[in-house]
């Protein structure tokens, strides 16, 4: 009996030893340097961002976009192999890298973006009263600060926080997000939190609005905006000639790029 039992444990380690070695022999080595490594290749994408439009480009040069509602789960396909690589938003990428040691952002970049709130077109009062707000938190430093708190070496230094003495006469403002994009929006405990958040917030401060947050897939966004289902949405959002034929933006408030994220071997 006891060589029996001893034989079993033998025969499992056996294969738990070779399902291991399958394990790690399934990841492709890594075959993507460049963007001119993109023809043909499999690529993973948020649905219905600005990375999922670059990808799309490539689909005529016989690569396949693999669309996922939300960045971490691209991430997941590329370090498990299902895909060759991913086309996301930089600051995101760098979170991303920066918790998975096996990945790595190649130099390459897209050309540049510029983030907006989007707000529904029939809603032109508030689009102005934005505007105006952004205008003067650009000038006062508040938004470049809100953004250093994230990005750079100041990150943490510095968090937004509500003026004393703030009111909030005029209602009650909903923003519209997709919380899986950091540093941009992102969850702390049960909180979203993130550069946009801090940006609506300290807009809603400065306008006299109590502000709620909404969160949902991205492809979302646009639509719960137009409906009025939210008030406005800001997720990292690019201003393109497609969303402006659904909706309006204010003033930008923040520039990016697309870049390419592929695993380190």
């Amino acid at each position: 009996m006891k060589n029996m039992k001893k034989f079993a444990a033998l025969l499992l380690t056996a294969a738990m030893t070779v399902a291991m070695v399958g394990c790690g022999s399934s990841v492709a080595a890594n075959t993507v340097n460049s963007k001119d490594d993109l023809p043909g290749k499999k690529i993973g994408v948020q649905l219905g961002t600005t990375g999922d439009a670059d990808a799309t480009a490539y689909e005529d040069e016989g690569s396949t976009v693999e669309r996922y509602n939300k960045g971490s789960d691209a991430i997941q396909a590329l370090k498990t192999g299902k895909i060759d690589c991913v086309i996301i938003d930089k600051q995101p990428a760098e979170a991303f890298v920066e918790k998975n040691d096996d990945l790595k952002i190649l130099d390459d970049t897209f050309d540049a973006e510029e983030y907006a709130i989007c707000i529904a077109k029939d809603n032109t009062d508030l689009t102005d009263e934005f505007n105006k707000a952004i205008e003067e938190l650009k000038a006062d430093g508040t938004i470049d600060t809100i953004i250093s708190n994230y990005i750079g070496d100041e990150t943490g230094e510095h968090p937004y926080e509500t003026p004393e003495g703030t009111e909030y006469p005029n209602g009650k403002l909903t923003m519209a997000t997709n919380a899986q994009f950091e540093p941009y929006e992102y969850y702390d405990g049960d909180n979203v939190v993130g550069i946009d958040a801090d940006i609506a917030k300290a807009i809603c401060d400065k306008l006299g609005y109590d502000l709620e947050i909404e969160d949902m897939e991205f492809d979302a966004i646009i639509a719960a905006v137009s409906s009025g289902k939210a008030d406005f949405g800001a997720a990292g959002m690019t201003v393109t000639e497609d969303r402006l034929k659904n909706i309006d933006f204010t003033d930008t408030y923040a520039t990016a790029s697309q870049v390419i994220v592929v695993r380190n071997k």
